[in-house]
């Protein structure tokens, strides 16, 4: 995870594939040493591949097994335990991170960012008999009186992926309905494709989509494209039954099929500073129905969209010339890469990358090498 000062923050993992735990924090580029944290020792081997996020309020809100809790972002030290993460009706700790894989998203930050952000886990399975979950559980992590809430989905899922869309949904797809994560240890694969849309009422919030007939089950990703498509790939669950997989597919949402024509724009600045009012130029649509949105770069790996982000930034318009305000601070937006769309409607522009709040931990700083460009900016 990128912290707010830009570092790269490690938690947890192993020393080998399937080896001795490492229950443990450690910063890149490297300060000080590692720091064991007794609540990953305690859930061996149950927390690999945590939900790790950057709290508004500065703290880290970190989900691991069937707990979490929100770390402070200079000690470490617990600033706050969670409630239990609830699990299934039939055992109440059933766990969300792998083995027990599943999936987790924070909701959309809405410009001026003074509402409490939540959190969203969905699927994941049990100890034992491998009892695969069926629900999706929420939580205001900085509100001190919060609990979670279950919203039960369409179907049992273990190993899902969640792909953030520039219109604040959530696509939901891939994964198993029988095991756990790991080669081969997992059967029946859910074919099927959920929307996930925070702005409906709880209960209300998940709609069922289109089916694959490709199974996407042990390494399986999920990607949103520049032109606001996801991409689909992966799974090499080693049997027999499910072979490796190496076809590729790509999902389209609703607002792509609906015929509408895209919005377009051009950008010049795509290096912005926290707080900066950035002009840009519309080229297609109607400015009036605008909004924009920015999705943090993401890579998708067990059930963690790593860098996962959705704002929605202050936005007007005068004509064709259209002005994005920045995100005002490192703990609303840690600083990093973002896709930049402009909504008509529903309807997304193609994406353009911008940078928000520079490289104060200077991880672009790479060796100068006669064979290697530097990306980015």
């Amino acid at each position: 995870m990128i912290m707010s000062n830009g570092s790269m923050l490690i938690v947890g993992g192993q020393d080998g594939s399937n080896g001795a735990p490492v229950p443990s924090l450690e910063i890149l580029p490297r300060v000080g040493g590692v720091i064991e944290m007794d609540w990953l020792r305690r859930t061996d081997p149950y927390n690999l591949y945590p939900f790790i996020f950057v709290l508004p309020g500065g703290g880290i809100f970190a989900g691991y097994f069937n707990e979490a809790r929100i770390l402070d972002p200079a000690t470490f030290e617990t600033i706050r335990t969670l409630p239990q993460i609830p699990g299934n009706v039939n055992n109440p700790n059933a766990g969300r991170t792998y083995p027990l894989e599943g999936a987790a998203m924070m909701f959309p930050q809405y410009a001026p960012y003074s509402d409490p952000v939540t959190m969203l886990i969905c699927g994941g399975s049990t100890n034992g008999a491998s009892l695969v979950t069926d629900n999706c559980v929420t939580i205001e992590p900085e509100n001190p009186s919060s609990n979670w809430t279950i919203e039960r989905m369409p179907s049992q899922r273990v190993m899902p992926c969640m792909a953030p869309l520039p219109d604040g949904t959530f696509l939901i797809v891939n994964g198993a309905t029988k095991g756990v994560a790991g080669f081969g240890l997992a059967t029946d694969p859910n074919l099927n494709a959920v929307l996930y849309d925070p702005r409906k009422p709880l209960n209300q919030r998940m709609t069922i989509m289109a089916n694959t007939t490709i199974a996407r089950m042990y390494h399986s990703e999920a990607i949103t494209l520049q032109d606001g498509s996801v991409l689909i790939s992966g799974s090499d669950p080693q049997s027999q039954a499910y072979p490796q997989e190496y076809r590729v597919e790509v999902f389209e949402p609703p607002y792509m099929l609906s015929g509408a024509p895209r919005p377009a724009y051009t950008i010049t600045n795509k290096d912005w500073a926290y707080g900066q009012q950035i002009n840009i130029t519309i080229t297609a649509g109607d400015s009036s129905n605008m909004r924009a949105s920015l999705l943090g770069a993401v890579s998708s790996t067990h059930g963690n969209s790593m860098g996962q982000r959705t704002m929605f930034p202050g936005f007007s318009c005068a004509g064709n010339t259209c002005t994005v305000t920045a995100p005002p601070d490192a703990k609303i937006c840690p600083p990093g890469w973002f896709q930049l769309f402009i909504l008509d409607g529903p309807t997304p522009s193609m994406s353009t990358w911008v940078r928000i709040g520079g490289d104060p931990a200077q991880l672009g700083n790479w060796p100068a090498s006669k064979t290697f460009s530097k990306p980015g900016i």
